[in-house]
């Protein structure tokens, strides 16, 4: 592990030499001040001209009285709901893709036209206004997930981040600066390292100072050591691991001298993968709390999601019948066996069901498996093979485009699966699952999910762990239309499918 988070700080502080050159005294390199200069104009004219366009061309084609006057009303309406809610903020642009924003936004929009209209007492027809107003959701959607890929791209690049010192016990700082360093769209890219105690650090990153294993009885020890360390460095953050070390009353103290300062100061409370929606900050009696709301099991949203799903696997049965044709077809005529292919596979609570798939294998793949363990490919408890011999041709072409995955939209409308989850494990798997493993199972496995739009098969064990259990604990609606989105992308990239 703590060989993996070395190698992730070199790969991700490599490429951040340059971009993150010449510093003022704690870095003159703001975290959003390298963003491309492009994104408000854009988004601004975007929601402009997505709000103004619509409704205006839609009045004047039905007579309604004001179009013009209307039009402007509603996109100064559209930018300034946007505005109140910080979405146009330099730390918000560029920041997040999800829709279910827009969709808050574009209600709260239309709260405040029916007002206008009521105070006004306008006259135009509600149902030619709602339908003027619908592009310009959809165009802000578009653009913020333009941005979005723009801003993780450059992050690759190390532009447009956050230079940060770490503090802390020599193993929790390993184990920070690889989590961040393991994972680059964030916006925080670790420079330097002030261990606590004169414990080995193993994670490759500059040590220019340390702090003593006790805590000094004044507050000029301390700071003097973190604030050298933050200027040589040109660290616009002071990241704080806490650790029994580094107590309560000593990070206190600390904190003064760096607000002091100048030099903001964030405190690590050993969670991870925790969605921001999901915590809420309290203080009793002065002492700052986190409260982690649980995962999404019970309620509306896993209702409406069941529903989204049988719906749209229903829609998509219909719609996708001669697509269904016309490959059952090229599976019989190319190779012998029948066109589908049944699986036993496990669901939520390890339940077992039946999963349904086009064939993409000779009939007697699975008595050829155990003779092919030694060239599994993966690093797991799954078997992935890139030239796996039992895989037709037509089978290739099919797992690349990924339509050999169409005929779970059965399993779908039978409430087995999901339209959006992990990807649904073999029972040998499952037989070898430990209990963290195991909460992989926690939801119902999905047709896609993160794991399909982040890799695949080219992602291993450890990091097709990590992305399910991201997904388990902190599903939304916004966040499963949001992969949606990226599986088309997915399947026309091809990376990782084999």
């Amino acid at each position: 592990m703590r060989a993996k988070a070395a190698h992730a700080f070199g790969r991700r502080a490599s490429g951040s030499t340059g971009a993150l050159a010449a510093p003022g005294p704690y870095g003159g390199h703001g975290r959003f001040s390298d963003k491309a200069r492009w994104y408000l104009p854009l988004a601004l004219t975007v929601d402009v001209l997505g709000i103004t366009f619509p409704v205006a061309a839609i009045f004047h084609a039905t007579d309604q009285p004001h179009p013009l006057v209307c039009a402007a009303v509603a996109a100064l309406a559209w930018v300034g709901v946007q505005a109140v809610r910080r979405r146009y903020a330099a730390d918000v642009l560029g920041e997040h893709r999800g829709a279910g924003a827009v969709l808050r936004d574009w209600l709260m929009l239309l709260g405040v036209l029916a007002v206008l209209r009521t105070a006004f007492d306008q006259v135009a027809e509600p149902s030619y206004a709602l339908a003027g107003l619908t592009a310009g959701p959809v165009l802000t959607a578009a653009c913020r997930m333009l941005t979005h890929h723009h801003l993780i791209a450059a992050r690759r690049e190390a532009h447009a981040v956050r230079r940060v010192l770490v503090i802390g016990e020599p193993s929790s700082a390993d184990h920070v600066v690889g989590h961040l360093a393991a994972r680059t769209e964030h916006a925080y890219v670790v420079v330097g390292v002030v261990p606590v105690g004169n414990a080995k650090l193993e994670c490759g990153a500059p040590v220019t100072a340390r702090l003593g294993a006790v805590a000094p009885s004044g507050l000029a020890e301390d700071a003097g050591i973190v604030l050298g360390a933050a200027r040589d460095h040109g660290a616009e953050l002071v990241l704080v691991a806490p650790g029994p070390r580094l107590s309560a009353e000593r990070l206190r103290r600390l904190s003064w001298s760096l607000h002091d300062a100048g030099l903001p100061l964030a405190v690590l409370p050993g969670l991870i993968d925790v969605a921001v929606r999901r915590v809420q900050l309290d203080a009793p009696a002065g002492l700052a709390m986190l409260h982690i709301a649980p995962p999404s099991r019970r309620g509306v949203q896993p209702v409406l999601k069941s529903a989204l799903d049988r719906v749209g696997a229903g829609l998509g049965l219909l719609l996708l019948s001669p697509v269904f044709g016309l490959v059952a077809a090229a599976v019989r005529l190319t190779s012998q066996g029948p066109a589908f292919h049944r699986q036993i596979r496990y669901g939520q609570g390890c339940v077992p069901f039946t999963m349904w798939k086009f064939r993409t294998m000779v009939v007697d793949a699975e008595q050829r498996k155990p003779d092919l363990h030694g060239s599994n490919e993966n690093d797991g408890l799954m078997f992935k093979m890139r030239r796996d011999p039992r895989v037709t041709r037509v089978g290739r072409l099919l797992r690349r485009l990924s339509l050999d995955e169409l005929p779970q939209l059965v399993n779908v409308l039978r409430g087995e699966m999901s339209m959006v989850g992990p990807r649904p494990p073999l029972p040998d798997e499952v037989a070898r699952y430990n209990e963290v493993e195991v909460r992989r199972l926690a939801v119902k496995p999905g047709i896609t999910g993160l794991w399909q739009v982040s890799g695949r098969s080219e992602l291993s064990w450890d990091e097709t762990l990590a992305i399910d259990l991201r997904y388990v604990d902190n599903w939304s609606l916004s966040g499963d239309a949001d992969v949606m989105a990226r599986t088309l992308r997915a399947v026309v990239d091809g990376r990782g499918a084999y």
